[in-house]
């Protein structure tokens, strides 16, 4: 377009050159050089500066023309009009003869220019160079002179061509030079086209040799691009065909995978039969051990027999020895099975045969040692038959008795005719002999009948004897509890057990829940998933709603224990509502307990089916009111549910609008529309708790984000390592859009803007949220890495805060209206985005380590340069000192913000000064005693020596909070000096000053502060006001009043009292006018309570002086002010001081009598009530109610 531009001026300059048109070329010049096309006004620049053509001589003597006089001018128009006529006379002349001579030599140049044309294409053919030159070198006179038709074409399209590309003034001009024709109007002819210039230029550019080489090199690009899209045409039919290829290749992986899958099911199952039989070859192993300790019992007991032959006795033992063998044998023949492993792939029966001898070998060993025990060498059998002493029989007998004494002691319970009968039984087959072969042949049904006896005796008599045993060793019964629910047959003794052992003990602690568990995990674990589900669990769960909160600990833990022995539909299905019930639970530490269960089952769920339900238990959790389930639940069931759903972002949608609604749903701050106020949310301490875990949340789930936006980058050159950053060349692939990066784009297209949005509903006390905040984005500037912080996050919140400057190049144009969108629109807007979005700007974002320096660039023009500009609002002045409030809490940033308020102290501007004033009196409870003398203390008595009043003034303020919040003897006294320099001044405004920064400092300060402060107040109540201003006078006597009682309320010496108090308030009263009544019936209080009289001989005395009637009679009598308060019960809820804390009804004041420092506190409380009482009498006319 730049080329076309540059070609049509050239033919406009050329034109207007053969044409003579020289102050329209002039004109065009200039316009030109203002458009800054200097490359198209050489020409003409070199043509106007040709001294052949322009002698300097004579443009200077026309400068030096004087100006003519009216008469002179006059006459020379006259004669020029005499010229005029004979040169029009002459021109008519001349132009026929032009005309003449253009027919002729039009016709002459035709025929030079077919002659032309031949001898170039002869003699130098396609001489490329030599063709360009003659182009330069053509002109219109090369085709012969205009024709009038064609000049009127030719004027009419440089007419509108000058029109359209703005030179205007040259289009005046040349209306002025074109004097034979109205350009206003071209005639219909064939030139007359639309845009005609640009139309003759394609036309000739059209019918030049280099247009139609042109075409041939498009018509010979678009050949081979028909033949590169063939080829591509091509390559995509073999691609399409590998994708069948692939397809159906994966689809006959898919076929194999379901058919491993249904093997590998099919394998389990078997795993799960050959485990059953395992259990159940145990359990005949077991059953083994019994009879061999039966026939253990018997063989003793032939031992013990006189009558039994060596013979009768080596047939005994050689027949049990061969029952017990082939038993012992028979075991592993039966185990000896193939199986299969768990990852689907078959075992060999000799593998297996090893694994189940591996498993089983130490039980055999015990066998056979067992047998051996009993089976003496059958060389000594005889002999030692035949010595058997009467009294190992005796020795037998005695045991017998003593279990039968034990069993029928009144101490351990009392048994029925039954249960003695089957002792009897057990006792006459254990003492009796076998005498006969007929006998060894029942000696395993007998040993069967026998352990059933036991475990009945066992089922009975626990119940019994739990009662009777200490608590501390209750445990110990545990193993006869488990075999006895193992191995009863009837169920409902099974029931009366397993709830006996759940109740155990009453109220049990953490070991002895943690026993009681493991024995229900290794009951579940013996007797399989359907035992467990009819019988362990219905008991537990009886207990979900038991009184003690011990009791439901055992609930929670087997929700998560108990889970891996039932079946995968129980768990998500029955335990999840256990649990969810559990999470109404009044107890913390069973919600704490259901928390961490609840982290143990997830991985058990067979899907993730009830995914939701589990998110909205766990956000239910997050925001329990104790600190103790919430950090269970951040740092077990958080992660456990992402690892399990793998749902991160649905949980980071949720957690911010948590967040917003939580904010949302509070009342606003003011109920007037359109003001900052509105925006803002007065938070209720559960609404202000959430936020805070929710944003503790945000601030776990940081590394899962990281790692997730790592995972899912769409370009290749990042790094898949957590500890990777994004770099800059990362970004700007990211800048061009080409591909979607949303996990990525969440942090600073939704996390920050809703971040944002929180912070612009928190008022300025919530600065414990706004601090969870800075935090987070401190650590997402660490974790995403400097390069994010400097081209993304800060960009972000430069444009939130009202910056026009931000740099946005590294965002994608698909975000950049979101973005643009954080701007503020209007003026409360902007006053918001300064109050609440500029402290997280300077602390969280310009306050990373990494952004040090422009921290400080960016501060000190906030705080220096932009207060120089005039009209500053003061509105917004107060929005940023308390946005740098807020940057001072972070310690790190002291020593940058003390030395911008030393530039702003040693400034010249008043308002610096003031504002630095205010920075120190607010940087002043963050400091320590060190920082506070070496840099605020030497900065205030810079500022308090000021000529400014103002200045002087604000840095009184700023010294009381020193006083209030330090108690050295070296900073009070430099406090000291600098209030007593105040006093000297003498000014009303000072002496207010003082004596309320001192009143906010009297409860926290030393001794001394409150000597000096009482005696300034006597000393200056002594001396009578010179001012005839009664509002004057009352605001003087109020703040004396208000430090007053103040200063009763604190332990003051007897001294101090008698010396300056009591005088102070006699010289208070000499001025009734200038007290107000509420603190004149204080003061009168604190007279009588403080000088130890009576009541009524101050009151006498008080009235005699000032002329009135007993003021604190009438004050307390039935009809007095305080009277008719408690008769009527009426309190008034006064403003909590700063400074003071007491009840918030003034009744208390009546009552205790005798604690008069109590009252004095009480007291207290009333100044700020009766400072706006005062303000409004002032201000605003009595009305009658």
């Amino acid at each position: 377009m730049d080329a076309e531009r540059s070609s049509l001026c050239n033919f406009v300059v050329n034109f207007l050159m053969e044409e003579n048109y020289l102050l329209t070329a002039f004109e065009l010049l200039h316009e030109l050089l203002d458009d800054g096309r200097d490359a198209q006004a050489i020409r003409l620049k070199e043509f106007f500066s040709d001294p052949s053509r322009f002698p300097p001589d004579q443009i200077s003597r026309y400068n030096s023309i004087r100006v003519a006089d009216p008469q002179s001018l006059l006459e020379e128009k006259e004669a020029l009009s005499e010229k005029l006529a004979i040169s029009e006379y002459e021109f008519r002349l001349a132009q026929e003869d032009i005309t003449r001579l253009k027919t002729e030599g039009q016709k002459k140049s035709d025929c030079s220019i077919d002659k032309l044309k031949e001898l170039e294409t002869d003699e130098f053919g396609d001489s490329r160079p030599e063709i360009q030159r003659k182009k330069k070198d053509f002109s219109f006179t090369d085709i012969g002179p205009l024709k009038n038709n064609e000049r009127r074409d030719l004027n009419c399209a440089v007419k509108e061509y000058l029109l359209l590309a703005g030179y205007r003034l040259t289009a005046m001009t040349f209306y002025e030079e074109v004097t034979d024709q109205n350009l206003d109007v071209w005639q219909d002819s064939p030139a007359r086209v639309p845009d005609a210039l640009r139309y003759y230029y394609y036309q000739y550019l059209s019918s030049t040799s280099e247009a139609a080489e042109e075409k041939i090199a498009m018509l010979q690009e678009n050949e081979s691009l028909k033949k590169e899209i063939e080829k591509l045409n091509k390559e995509k039919d073999g691609l399409l065909k590998s994708k069948e290829n692939f397809e159906e290749q994966i689809s006959a992986f898919n076929k194999s995978t379901e058919s491993l899958q249904k093997d590998l099911r099919d394998r389990e199952k078997q795993v799960q039969s050959l485990k059953q039989s395992s259990e159940h070859q145990r359990r005949n192993l077991n059953d083994c051990r019994a009879e061999i300790t039966s026939l253990k019992m018997h063989i003793e007991g032939s031992r013990a027999g006189q009558y039994v032959s060596a013979s009768e006795v080596d047939g005994l033992q050689s027949q049990s020895v061969e029952i017990v063998e082939k038993q012992i044998n028979s075991l592993p023949e039966e185990v000896e099975k193939p199986t299969v492993e768990s990852d689907g792939s078959l075992i060999s029966e000799s593998s297996i045969s090893v694994v189940k001898k591996g498993h089983t070998q130490a039980e055999d060993v015990l066998v056979e040692e067992e047998v051996k025990n009993i089976i003496p060498d059958q060389r000594g059998g005889a002999a030692e038959a035949s010595n058997v002493s009467y009294k190992d029989l005796n020795s037998t007998s005695e045991n017998q008795k003593e279990v039968s004494n034990y069993l029928l002691s009144p101490s351990n319970g009392k048994f029925s005719p039954r249960d003695l009968e089957s002792i009897l039984k057990v006792d006459s087959g254990i003492g009796r002999g076998s005498n006969s072969k007929s006998e060894n042949a029942n000696d395993e049904a007998a040993s069967e009948e026998t352990g059933l006896g036991t475990i009945q005796i066992l089922a009975d008599v626990l119940p019994k004897i739990v009662p009777y045993v200490l608590i501390n060793h209750r445990e110990e019964l545990l193993p006869l509890m488990m075999c006895a629910i193992e191995r009863h047959p009837v169920s409902s003794t099974r029931d009366s057990l397993t709830h006996t052992l759940f109740n155990l003990i009453k109220r049990p602690d953490e070991q002895q829940r943690r026993i009681i568990m493991d024995a229900c995990v290794s009951l579940s674990r013996n007797v399989g998933e359907m035992r467990t589900e009819t019988e362990l669990l219905p008991q537990c769960w009886e207990q979900i709603n038991h009184t003690y909160e011990e009791r439901r600990l055992l609930v929670a833990q087997s929700c998560g224990e108990l889970a891996e022995y039932v079946r995968p539909e129980i768990r998500d299905s029955l335990i999840l509502s256990i649990v969810q019930q559990l999470l109404e639970d009044p107890a913390t530490v069973v919600r704490e307990a259901a928390a961490h269960n609840l982290a143990l089952l997830l991985p058990l769920f067979p899907n993730t089916d009830k995914y939701f339900k589990v998110e909205e238990m766990m956000f239910q959790l997050i925001c329990d009111p104790s600190g103790l389930v919430v950090e269970t639940t951040l740092k077990e069931l958080l992660p456990a549910v992402i690892k399990w759903g793998n749902r991160l972002d649905h949980i980071l949608r949720v957690l911010l609008s948590h967040s917003l609604s939580s904010a949302q749903h509070c009342p606003p701050l003011s109920g007037v529309e359109g003001s900052l106020e509105s925006h803002l949310r007065v938070l209720g301490e559960r609404e202000r708790w959430n936020i805070d875990v929710l944003l503790r949340m945000l601030m776990e789930l940081l590394p899962a984000i990281h790692q997730k936006a790592m995972e899912t980058c769409p370009f290749s050159c990042i790094s898949k390592s957590e500890e990777s950053t994004f770099s800059i060349s990362l970004l700007e692939t990211y800048a061009e859009g080409r591909s979607e990066w949303p996990m990525f784009e969440w942090m600073h297209v939704d996390c920050f803007a809703n971040l944002l949005q929180l912070a612009c509903m928190l008022p300025q006390k919530e600065d414990h949220l706004r601090n969870r905040i800075t935090k987070f984005l401190l650590a997402v500037s660490e974790r995403f890495g400097s390069s994010y912080l400097t081209h993304i996050e800060l960009p972000v919140f430069l444009v939130a805060v009202g910056d026009d400057e931000a740099d946005l190049q590294f965002l994608p144009s698909a975000i950049l209206p979101r973005i643009k969108g954080l701007k503020p629109r209007t003026a409360v807007a902007n006053r918001l985005a300064t109050l609440c979005i500029l402290p997280l700007l300077l602390a969280g974002v310009l306050g990373a380590a990494s952004k040090r320096e422009e921290l400080t660039n960016f501060l000190r023009q906030l705080l220096v340069e932009s207060k120089t500009k005039e009209n500053q609002s003061s509105k917004c002045n107060n929005e940023v000192l308390d946005a740098v409030r807020f940057l001072c809490t972070f310690e790190e940033h002291h020593n940058m913000i003390f030395g911008i308020l030393w530039e702003m102290v040693v400034d010249s501007t008043a308002e610096l000064k003031i504002n630095a004033a205010k920075l120190l009196k607010t940087i002043v409870p963050y400091i320590d005693a060190k920082v506070a003398s070496g840099n605020v203390l030497p900065a205030l008595i810079t500022l308090g020596s000021d000529q400014n009043l103002n200045v002087k003034y604000a840095s009184i303020d700023a010294f009381g909070s020193v006083a209030q919040h330090f108690k050295v003897d070296m900073i009070v006294d430099k406090i000291l000096v600098q209030m007593d320099a105040f006093l000297e001044d003498g000014s009303h405004e000072a002496i207010i000053a003082v004596i309320r920064a001192l009143i906010v400092a009297i409860p926290h300060t030393t001794e001394r502060l409150r000597d000096f402060l009482l005696s300034k107040i006597f000393q200056l109540s002594a001396s009578p006001s010179s001012s005839t201003d009664v509002v004057r006078r009352r605001e003087r006597a109020n703040a004396f009043c208000e430090a007053i009682r103040a200063l009763d309320a604190t332990d003051l010496s007897q001294t101090s009292v008698r010396e300056y108090l009591l005088p102070a308030i006699q010289n208070l009263l000499k001025d009734p006018d200038a007290l107000d009544p509420a603190h004149k019936e204080a003061i009168e209080i604190i007279m009588k309570e403080r000088s130890g009289g009576t009541l009524e001989a101050i009151s006498k005395a008080m009235g005699a002086h000032l002329g009135i009637a007993s003021s604190v009679t009438s004050l307390f009598g039935e009809g007095g002010l305080l009277g008719k308060k408690e008769a009527t019960e009426t309190t008034a809820v006064a403003p909590s001081s700063p400074t003071l804390q007491g009840p918030d009804s003034p009744k208390a004041v009546a009552a205790a009598t005798e604690d008069t420092r109590f009252k004095r506190i009480m007291r207290g409380n009333f100044t700020e009530m009766l400072r706006s009482k005062a303000k409004n009498q002032d201000e605003t006319p009595p009305q009658n109610h």
